[in-house]
């Protein structure tokens, strides 16, 4: 299946020094993404929380970073703030360029994500009011590879650990060089580990990204009373088939625990994988 995303933006990184800069912000290892794939980036502050999650793709001597429509005037002022005297250039170029996602489809120029899912990058003259612009079926072949999302009501509040990015690597390299919030996100790696991880739920009921999970026997709720804000946060979300799936971080420690939205008279979430 062909879909149009018109939901994401795309920024051009041209110039000499545009693997260096690239390398510089972002978590993963720039020098090993090829030509072929996709690569997952976290994009952080530095207190090691996400800005956004990007996804980066090599074009010739090129790089394009594709990320929600709602984090682009963010993502593109902060990362003009590092150019400096870098030989770079940084251009929004979402008018120019259709981003289309395949689900278990190939395609000869794709950049594959995963098994399941290809991203295919084709100039906008060329569209094509032929392709669909399935958001719900984009979304929910998302959820079902457990690929997370940073909008801008959930960026710089969850660090990449809690996004599961540093599982296999996915989404952080931890020998690469610095970037922001490396010195945070390397103390959890190595001296620590993830209190917060990210699960897949389903309900019945209406949520939203941001929506907090609730756990009343959490420790720290019964310590906190009234004043706790929950467990968890609701990352991404889709309805399906008269069903709603989301993607959401929940304290490890609650995983057998009963789950409900945003306050103990919530609907209930029901865990439908382990991570």
């Amino acid at each position: 299946m062909k879909i149009l995303l018109k939901n994401r933006s795309l920024l051009k990184i041209s110039g000499k020094d545009a693997e260096v800069f690239i390398q510089n912000q972002f978590t993963n290892d720039i020098n090993k993404l090829d030509y072929t794939k996709v690569q997952i980036n976290a994009y952080c502050q530095h207190q090691g929380k996400v800005i956004a999650l990007i996804w980066v793709i090599r074009m010739d001597e090129n790089f394009l970073l594709s990320f929600p429509n709602d984090l682009l005037e963010k993502i593109e002022s902060r990362l003009k703030m590092f150019v400096i005297m870098s030989d770079v250039v940084i251009e929004n170029v979402s008018s120019l360029f259709s981003q289309i996602g395949l689900i278990n489809e190939s395609s000869q120029n794709e950049f594959r994500i995963n098994d399941n899912l290809a991203l295919l990058i084709e100039d906008s003259i060329n569209h094509t009011a032929e392709l669909p612009e399935n958001e719900i079926a984009w979304n929910k072949a998302c959820f079902d590879s457990c690929l997370p999302e940073i909008y801008i009501n959930t960026s710089e509040k969850l660090v990449p650990q809690m996004l599961n990015l540093d599982i296999n690597e996915m989404g952080v390299n931890f020998s690469k060089g610095c970037y922001p919030g490396q010195e945070v996100v390397a103390r959890l790696h190595y001296l620590g580990s993830a209190k917060r991880r990210l699960f897949s739920f389903k309900t019945d009921h209406e949520m939203q990204v941001g929506d907090s999970l609730y756990c009343s026997s959490s420790k720290t709720a019964l310590a906190r009373g009234d004043r706790y804000k929950g467990s968890g946060i609701v990352v991404s979300r889709v309805k399906y088939n008269s069903l709603f799936y989301c993607l959401a971080t929940l304290d490890v420690d609650l995983i057998d625990e009963e789950i409900t939205l945003n306050n103990e008279h919530g609907p209930k979430l029901e865990r439908i994988n382990d991570e």
